[in-house]
């Protein structure tokens, strides 16, 4: 079946963010997300999934155990179960990009308090 935004499941998250679910089982997860400006997730790891971000449009910001990477439209980066992470935009302009995780990070995410 082919998928897009518009004909996936989606969801809200944090303040205005969305997701878009192309693709869930349990062995893998890829959603299509879109940030505003000045939003951010909550800092947390997972305890079995790797994650893959390819940024498609913007400039995504991450802190990945306490050390900042700056990933633009057209590349990417990995995140290694366990890692505490999270993602910001703290641009003037919209976040889009993919994140594809292995396993599904259902019931898979522990928030981890500041």
């Amino acid at each position: 079946m082919i998928k897009s935004k518009n004909n996936s499941d989606h969801y809200i998250w944090g303040e205005h963010c969305d997701s878009w679910i192309l693709k869930d089982t349990q062995e893998l997860s890829v959603k299509q997300e879109k940030m505003p400006s000045g939003t951010f997730e909550k800092l947390h790891f997972h305890n079995r999934a790797s994650q893959f971000f390819y940024i498609l449009k913007g400039e995504a910001s991450f802190e990945i155990d306490q050390e900042k990477f700056f990933i633009k439209a057209g590349e990417s980066i990995s995140i290694e179960p366990k890692a505490q992470h999270y993602i910001f935009n703290d641009t003037e302009e919209e976040l889009e990009f993919l994140v594809i995780s292995c396993p599904s990070t259902n019931n898979d995410r522990v928030e981890i308090e500041k």
